[in-house]
This record gives C-alpha cells, structure tokens and sequence, in this order.
C-alpha cells in the first residue's frame, strides 16, 4: 500500500472515530459510550509496579489496522534487533516532511495514566528492572498491541480494562512496547498474582436466569494459568441454589488467560428478586480446589426484556443476544432480527425498542459492541443467533426481518443484501452500505476542508496533498482487495429486489452523513418499486429511541412476507463467494469461475424456465419446493433436460453446459470455499510446532498465543490451543486446524498437509514446483482438510526466523482486511507493507494451483 494510501487511511479513521464518539458521549441510552464502565480495581493480586515514565513516538502515517498489509517500521525495529533500546529523544527515523521523528519523555496524570492528544498514532516504550525471574501479570489498556521481551501480544484498544498476560519477567531489563489504540491515552502495571491459577470475573459472558423455567444454562469466565504448566483435565464446578452442574474444560497452555464455558442450571424463581448469587469452583484433576468466586446473576421474565446465551460452532465460544419478546403468546409470529452501531451492547439494542404484540426481536452482539461492523465474524454471529432464535420461537418462516443502526444500519444493507431470501423486509437506520465507501466519504470532506479546520484536525497542507493523490493498483494489489469483494455491498444492491426496503435517517446526521442516505434512495429509485424513504426532521445521528424504535418500520414490515418459492417467478442473485453467500431460493451457485468476483443468476418462469448466469462454473437447482413440473431448463441460452425431481446440478465445461452429477465435496463450494480467513471458524484449534530449536518452538508458540489473545479480545473467542504432538486426525475430527510453524518444525503438517501443493521448511518453499529459498519467506495460507468433507486447514509458516517474525502481524483478524487463499511475502513486509508481499491467489475449485488464480510480483 503507498504512503498516502496509508495516511489516507488513517486520517480518516481518526475523523471518523473521533465524530462517532464525541456524538456518543453527547446522548445517552442506545450510543452510551460502550454500555459500560472500564475496570480499574484490582482483585487477582497486589500491584507491583505502576509505570509512570517512559517514552513516546508519534508516528503520523499509522494508526488503527485498517489494510491488510499495513507498515509497522516501529514493530519490526524491535522484531529484527533485540538489542535496540528507545531513549531520550534519540532520532528513530524522518517523516515524509523531511522532520525528525523522535522519542518523546512522557509521565502519567493523577489516574496513573499516559494522556495526551499528542499520543495519537503513537507508540509509547516503557521498560521494568526486576531482580529475579518471576511471573506477573501484565495489565495494560488503551493500547492495540504490545510487544514484551520481543514477543506480540494482543490490546486492550477499546480501553475495557479487560487485558491481563501472565508473563515471566527476565532477571534484568524488560521491555515493553504498545501501540496506541483508539483513544490518547495508555494506562500499565504489573500485578503479582494471588494465585497460579485462578478465575478472573474481568469480562464474564452470563445470561439472565429466566424466573419461569427450570433449565440449563451457558456461561464463560476466564481461567488466569499464570504458572509454566499446562492446566490439564480442570473442572468447573456451578452451584445455583440446590442445583450443581460440572463442566469440564479445555486445557490451558502455560501463561495464558482463556475464557472457558461452564453450564449451570436454575429451578424457577421470584422474578421480584434483584439477582441471584452462583458458586464457581475451579477444581483440577484430582478434584483439588485451585479458586472460587461467587458470581451475581440478574434474574429476569422471558416475558420481559432479557439476554439468552448459546455455543457458538465457530469457536465453542459462549455469546449472547439480547431479547425484546412480544407481549403475546400466539404460535408463529414475527421475528426481527436487529443489528447494534458501534460502540452499543446487544443489550442496549433491544432495550431501545418497546415489545410487540406480534414478534419476538432479537440484537446479537457482533461478538463486541465494535466487533467486526457485521462482516467477517459478526456475519457468522449474527447467522447464529437468527438461527437459534428460530429453534426457540419458531417464527413463521415468511415473517423474518431485518433493522439495525448505524454500523448496524451498515449491518442491515450488508446482510440483506448478502441474504437477500432470509428477510421479508429491512430497514437500515442511519446506515451506511459499504464499509470503504464510507470511510473514504470522511476523506472527501476533509479534502473540502478550509485551511483553519484542517489545522485543528492537525493536518498539514503537504499531507492534504499526498491524500489527493490517486493510487493505481497493481495486479497483485488488486487480486488481494478482490477478496474482499463479498463485502463490497453495493455490487450486490440488486438483491435488495428480493425485499421491502425503508430507509431512516436523521436530517442532519454528522457521523453517517444523510448525503448517505440520499445516495442509495437516488440507487433504488433506478431499479427498486418497493422501498420508502424517510429523513427524521432535525435528526442528529441519534435522536431518542425512535431513531430505531419507529412505529412506521414495523408497520412496514407487517405488509411484507417472504414468497414460497413456487410464487417466485422472476429471481435475481448476486454473490461475492459461495462460501459466504450461495442460494437464494431454490438456486446455488456452487462455484465460481473466477473466485471471489462478483457472480450472479437472472431466473424467470414467465416463458419457460430460463437462467442466465454471469461467472458461475457449477449450478444447483433444487425442484423439491416448486409445485409445477419442469422438465427443461434454458441456461444461458442452451436448453438442458432435468433429470431430477428435486437437485439438479449443471457443469459449464468449455464453454458449455452439461448436467451433472452431485459435486465432490472435497472441491470448493458453499460448504468451504476459502480466503484465509474462512480458516477461522467451524471450532477452530490452534496447533503450534515444537519439533524446531528453542527459538523457532517460542516463537511458533508465542504466534499461535497471541492469535488466540486476539480472537478472544475481538471476538469474544475462545480457541484451544494444542502442541502438535497432542494433535491427532480422530481426536479433532471435522474441525478446523490452524497450523503454525513448517513441515520440519510441526509434526501435525504431515497429518494435515503431506498432499498440499504448497509446502514450506526451514529454508524452502515450494509452491507448485517453484522453489523460493532462504530464512525470509513467511505465508498464509489456507486448504481443504483432505480428512474431512467441510473442515479446512489454515497455516501460518515460515521458512525460518526472519519469516516467522514476518508473520507476527494478525489483521486477518480485523474486519475490513481482505485476505485471499495464499499470500507469500518476504521479512520486509512489515517495512514496505504490501509491496513485500510475492505472491497472492487463489486455488482451483479442486484446490489445485494449476486451477488457481494467482499473481506474482
């Protein structure tokens, strides 16, 4: 990515976040700044030190992760030299404006906190002398990342107070880096645990105990190992009242925090009591207490408003939704299905909108109040969370809709027209359709900016000259964005035929321009007949519940339902990747001919039975909802007999089409279909290598470590991690694998990977026949798991330790990245951004190179 594409980026991201919130803290209810209070007592330990000096660098090109490849020159200071230390305003290097970029002193305020507006882009050095080896517990928040003694570890960004790493302090000097998160300001100490193993009630996911019924119930708390042995075979043991139910855990790697599930249970209860207290009781092997907490839950009326909890199959996670449920008990009614913004707990969603009397609303969470702005995992959240709320109020299957606010008004464009088939009618509020569209929207108004405005935002007028500058992708850049064309909503607006649309958004919204709004009224107005348009006089971005809770939206709703696919006569359908989205109705687009473009169905029964399809290699059509007898079908233009009742599946070959027979699942298709993130999902394990020398085996477990860390503090994750010699195909079946470190330092690759086309050992890859050598080499990348008919494998290797610290960089677990099947880069990738990136693709749909899409720098 060039410089001013990155500062691009980043000023506007900084704009952006900092309207969205100076709003927030402006109102109140549904955008109350995060929904809840930031943690400061201590309660697992005494503090030892509190860091009240060290060293700050503005950095001004850099800040929050938004591109796949950023430029992290400060990081891989610290990476490539162990030696390096910060000091006292030393020069680290010289800005584009030709000025010195230097190491500023800096002590904390009487909140023992770094804060200062010049921390913005910033990174902060602080540095501890202990006397003897020893393990703390490293507490820090504000910041997005830390390397300690050299090693990543993952934020406290949204400044929770939730971060708490144990970590072995060095006899001597250790040294800690963060990297400034959203907000100026950066808070550290160290804290001698209590305990080796205990509980922390930091960040709990509970539901509320339900006064009427007598049933089981999901919880998670997060288990400290703040010991250099692993936690094997733990319980934990829930006590409610007279009931007490064991849970058994995972077990938990050395110097870790995991967020493990328990299940409770409760007989029915006085819903007049403010809550009720649990026991928890960690218990190991052999039975053998290691901690306790007693825990208050809230006791609710599923009548009333109240938080439900569920497994979620992508990680066996806990998380929760919020319900609003209808005041009447009639079977089959509506279900709404309503998307938080930013910034907004699923509990504050739902408590926005009154009950009604004829369907049940839900809010997931997006697996955070921020989470993934409803793509990546918060798709897959949200998809679980309609789907669990189905099973519990079996809705009427034609009465499903869709609502959300601001980046949950993003939510309700992106999943509506994401799946088009799943909802009656949408109604995005204060939403904006794509991600990047939007953000770039805060970079033309910037660029409209008078000279005084752009001085208050600390822009100077040569940046404002590199932002208007126009950036030309090279093939390989773009290869890279195109996997990120299935969040590109706006090339699939045409789905939004399949549903009612009303749009509502306040008249003089400054976070989500009404400009916005205007914009995809003026889009549907060319091409839509059902869809109403409202602008809120005098509305702000938030404006009172109604800002959400509008009675003309449900009425709206009410008119509309989800066609039989037998009343269906003229179908549209376009997808990014049949492995996010694939049917609509009763057609799927299998595959793809070229991966991760835009592909797309025009259906009609008027005259005939016609489909004509646009980048599609393999169609199904499944005949078993229609009523009418078909026995030919024209597709795109050639007239194929059907030979099935109910799935019929058709090959283009040449050019050409021909019925088929049902497809290999062992190829691509909606079942597993890549990008490397796709990995990530289907209750992933972590399997690190410890077959290499002591550097190799730290770092592979210190990566696999602080992926973990992230998906937790992101997603409210919760991934096992395992060494690879605990790894066995029987014992992890159908799950997905993400392997770290090679062929010669993983024993789990030969199980998983002997048959992949792409292979990778200390100083070697092979990609297909083409060798690259050298210790520089680290990759991505992801394949099908050849054990299994829908579980993948992703890998995060390296050809040695220039490679592996390459890799050390997550922003495949950030939302707005984009991340193909295979990305090879080389050890400069954390100076030079993409442009180290080598190689970048797809495979086949039969997993193959030859089949792929690939390009080369």
């Amino acid at each position: 990515m060039k410089i001013f594409t990155q500062i691009k980026l980043v000023v506007t991201l900084v704009l952006a976040f900092t309207l969205s919130i100076s709003n927030a803290q402006k109102t109140g209810n549904i955008v109350e700044y995060f929904g809840k209070e930031k943690i400061n007592e201590v309660s697992e330990g005494k503090v030892l030190h509190v860091f009240k000096t060290g060293l700050a660098l503005q950095m001004p090109r850099f800040g929050f992760e938004s591109s796949s490849f950023p430029n992290d020159p400060v990081f891989e200071r610290f990476l490539s030299n162990t030696e390096y230390r910060a000091k006292k305003e030393a020069a680290f290097d010289i800005d584009y404006l030709g000025e010195q970029l230097q190491w500023k002193a800096i002590k904390v305020d009487s909140s023992s906190s770094f804060s200062d507006r010049s921390l913005r882009s910033s990174y902060v050095y602080l540095s501890y002398r202990s006397n003897a080896e020893k393990i703390v517990l490293f507490e820090a928040s504000g910041h997005s990342l830390a390397l300690v003694n050299g090693f990543p570890h993952e934020g406290d960004h949204y400044d929770f107070g939730y971060s708490l790493i144990p970590i072995k302090l060095k006899k001597g000097e250790n040294v800690f880096v963060l990297k400034v998160g959203r907000f100026p300001r950066i808070r550290a100490r160290l804290i001698t645990p209590s305990t080796g193993v205990q509980f922390t009630t930091r960040d709990m996911t509970l539901p509320d105990v339900q006064s009427e019924e007598d049933m089981e119930y999901k919880g998670a708390i997060r288990v400290i190992n703040a010991t250099e042995n692993w936690i094997k075979k733990a319980t934990i043991d829930a006590k409610l009242g007279q009931k007490n139910l064991e849970t058994s855990i995972t077990n938990i790697p050395p110097l870790s925090v995991q967020k493990v599930p328990f299940t409770f249970a409760s007989s029915p209860l006085e819903v007049s009591k403010e809550g009720i207290e649990m026991q928890l009781q960690l218990k190991n092997s052999k039975g053998l207490a290691l901690d306790q907490q007693t825990v208050k839950l809230q006791i609710k009326s599923k009548y009333k408003h109240h938080k439900k909890t569920f497994i979620s199959k992508i990680d066996g996670s806990v998380q929760y939704y919020s319900v609003a449920p209808s005041t009447t008990r009639d079977a089959s009614q509506a279900l709404f299905l309503s998307v938080h913004g930013a910034s907004v707990e699923a509990v504050n969603q739902a408590n926005a909108y009154q009950q009604k009397d004829w369907g049940n609303l839900v809010a997931p969470t997006n697996r955070r109040p921020f989470g993934f702005a409803w793509e990546d995992w918060g798709r897959l959240d949200a998809l679980e969370v309609l789907a669990d709320a189905t099973t519990i109020y079996n809705p009427d299957d034609s009465k499903i809709y869709l609502t959300g606010h601001s980046m949950g008004g993003h939510g309700t464009w992106y999943l509506g027209a994401t799946y088009p088939d799943k909802f009656a009618a949408i109604a995005p509020c204060a939403g904006y359709p794509d991600l990047l569209a939007y953000r770039d929207g805060f970079t033309k108004r910037m660029l409209e900016m008078t000279p005084e405005q752009l001085k208050r935002v600390g822009l100077s007028p040569k940046t404002v000259e590199r932002m208007k500058l126009q950036s030309i992708n090279t093939p390989l850049e773009n290869i890279i964005e195109r996997a990120g064309t299935p969040s590109r909503t706006l090339k699939l607006e045409r789905n939004y035929l399949q549903s009612g649309v009303y749009i509502l958004h306040g008249e003089k919204d400054n976070v989500v321009p009404t400009i916005i709004a205007r914009q995809m009224r003026e889009r549907l107005g060319k091409f839509h007949n059902d869809f109403t348009y409202y602008e809120y006089p005098d509305g702000t971005h938030w404006y009172g519940n109604h800002s959400v809770d509008w009675a003309p939206i449900f009425d709206f709703f009410k008119q509309r339902t989800i066609k039989k696919d037998e009343d269906v006569k003229k179908l549209e359908f376009y997808t990014g990747s049949p492995g996010v989205s694939a049917t609509a109705n009763f057609i799927t687009i299998y595959q793809q001919e070229k991966p991760f473009e835009v592909s797309s169905f025009d259906m009609s029964k008027e005259k005939g039975f016609n489909i004509n399809t646009n980048n599609v290699a393999l169609l199904e059509v499944d005949l078993s909802t229609l009523s009418d007898t078909i026995n030919t079908l024209t597709l795109d233009g050639e007239a194929l007999e059907i030979t099935a009742k109910n799935k019929n599946y058709f090959k283009k070959e040449n050019g050409n089409w021909k019925t088929t027979t049902v497809p290999s699942l062992s190829e691509k298709g909606p079942h597993r279909n890549g990008g490397f993130k796709d990995a990530f999902r289907n209750n992933v394990v972590f399997v690190y290598g410890t077959k290499g020398n002591a550097s190799e085996n730290e770092w592979n477990y210190h990566k696999a470590l602080f992926d973990a860390e992230t998906f937790y503090y992101r997603a409210n994750g919760n991934v096992e991690m395992i060494k690879d010699t605990d790894f066995s195909l029987k014992k992890y079946a159908d799950r997905n694998v993400i392997i770290y470190g090679n062929k010669d330092t993983n024993v789990a690759w030969k199980l998983l990977l002997k048959d992949s086309p792409i292979q990778v050992k200390n100083n070697e890859v092979d990609f297909g026949g083409k060798k690259l050598i050298g210790n520089l080499w680290g990759m991505y990348f992801t394949t099908a798991r050849k054990d299994s008919n829908f579980a993948s494998v992703g890998v995060v290797t390296a050809t040695g330790d220039e490679g592996m610290k390459a890799t050390y960089a997550n922003h495949y677990m950030v939302n707005g990245t984009t991340f193909p099947d295979v990305l090879l880069f080389d050890s400069q990738v954390l100076n030079e951004g993409i442009d180290a990136v080598k190689c970048a693709g797809f495979f086949g749909n039969d997993w193959s190179i030859e089949n792929g899409d690939f390009e080369w720098k």
